[in-house]
Order: structure tokens, then sequence, then C-alpha cells
């Protein structure tokens, strides 16, 4: 197989979940580049119509939907309307999370629940949902974002439960992609360091002596642009990563190897 090939997505169905902003829609975007249908799934429904209205310009068909992540009902109609929608899907990436930043001591029990809520029960809720249908094709790619934080505890901003939430990610993908390896359905995550999404531009404003110290803190010297998830997610959505899974993708600018 070529390698133009290898990366082809033409006639797949990706749904993206999270996908209506930040690296979700980068990664939606990404997938639609490659020739896939994308699913646009996000609370935020205007949002993710916009978004699947930038795809469809691309010549592939795209659909929003409206969800949270952590409600399975919610998952599963997402799951119906998107087979409704295209008959089959082959790629998901569960993209939905939320971060925070408060000292583990006064952390109140709403705030920890929220952030496992979202990050990791709505990660096994779309996993759950869409592996159902992918083993009975035997055939899918699901991707999860984890991040680096699941890895290292991040400094200076105290936010205990979102790296334990990311942690938890990481080894739940390692678990499923144990379980459904029989049915050739590959899971694999993304462990993104710092990016520049709008939200943390936005936090960075109030906090600039943080993006100081995390620049100095990555060799590159730089955090990571959005549109630079595109290239792993593709990847590891298509043919190009057929004997990965289980696996940790990190780009973090090399912050994790100092």
């Amino acid at each position: 197989m070529a390698i133009q090939e290898l990366f082809d997505l033409r006639g797949e169905v990706a749904i993206v979940t999270g996908g209506a902003q930040g690296l979700g829609r980068e990664m939606g975007i990404g997938l639609a580049e490659a020739g896939a249908s994308v699913v646009v799934a996000d609370l935020n429904l205007q949002r993710a119509q916009e978004v699947a209205q930038e795809i469809e310009k691309l010549g592939v068909g795209s659909l929003a939907v409206a969800v949270d992540v952590t409600q399975k009902d919610q998952v599963e109609e997402m799951v119906r309307k998107t087979l409704a929608a295209f008959g089959k899907i082959d790629v998901l990436v569960a993209s939905a999370g939320v971060g925070q930043w408060v000292k583990a001591e006064e952390m109140p029990l709403e705030d920890w629940n929220r952030v496992i809520s979202i990050n990791l029960t709505g990660v096994f809720l779309s996993c759950q949902a869409v592996g159902r249908e992918m083993i009975k094709r035997r055939k899918g790619s699901i991707i999860t974002i984890s991040s680096m934080s699941g890895i290292i505890a991040n400094v200076p901003q105290a936010q205990s439960h979102y790296n334990a939430s990311k942690g938890a990610v990481i080894m739940l993908t390692r678990s499923l992609a144990m379980e459904w390896a029989p049915y050739n359905i590959r899971v694999n995550t993304i462990a993104p360091g710092y990016m520049e999404t709008k939200l943390v531009a936005d936090l960075l404003v109030q906090y600039p002596e943080y993006a100081k110290l995390w620049r100095e803190l990555t060799p590159m010297k730089r955090l990571g642009k959005p549109e630079e998830i595109k290239g792993p997610c593709v990847f590891l959505a298509s043919q190009a990563s057929s004997y990965m899974t289980g696996s940790v993708l990190v780009m973090d600018g090399g912050y994790t190897m100092v």
C-alpha cells in the first residue's frame, strides 16, 4: 500500500466528542481533510453546527449532535443518530474534557466529581457505546485524549483531579485495547502537553507567569499549536498505525523527557 493510501480516510465515518472547539475541532477538521465524514458531538449544539458546516465545505459529510458525555442515554442517542445518518462508525475520538485549577485541600467534592465524571466517565461511556457497534463489525479505531498530566504532576498549578482523570484515561485506554484487540479494534491515546487553545490563552491572560514557566520547562520553548494535533489524530485513525494499540502518543514539545 502506497504511503498516501495509508493515511486515506475516504469512506470512513468518525465521531469526535468535544468537537465544537479547541483540540476537538482541529481533530474533526483533520479527519475530514483526510476524507472522513465527521460527526461533531458537543454540549454546545450551535457551535457544533458551525464546525459541521466548516467540515461540509471540505466535501465530506458532517452532522452536529448535542451530547452530554456524562449521560449514558445521550451518548447512546449520539451513536443512533450517527448510524441513522451514515450507517457505521469507523473512528471515535473521545475528546470531551474539562480542566480546573484548585488546591487539593480546598477542593469541593463537587469539583472533583465534575472533572472525573466528564474526563473519565464520559470517555468510558463514549467508548462503550461506540465499541459495541465496532465489535459487531470487527473493525474500528478509538482515540482517547489523555494528557501529559496523566504521566507527570504539573507545576505550579494545582489540579490533582485533572491529573488523576487523565492518568485513568491512559489505563482505561490500555485496558480497552487489551479487551477489544480480538475484535480488530485498536484503542490508543494522544497525550498533549501545553497547547495554546483559546481556553488556555484566556487563562494565561490571568496568569502570565505560568506561560513563561511552561515555556522554560519545555525543551522546544513554546506551547503547542492546536492544529498540530491533526497529524497524530489522522495517524491513529488510519491504516498508517495498523499495528498500534494501547499506545500513548505523547506530543508535548519534550516536556516529559526532562
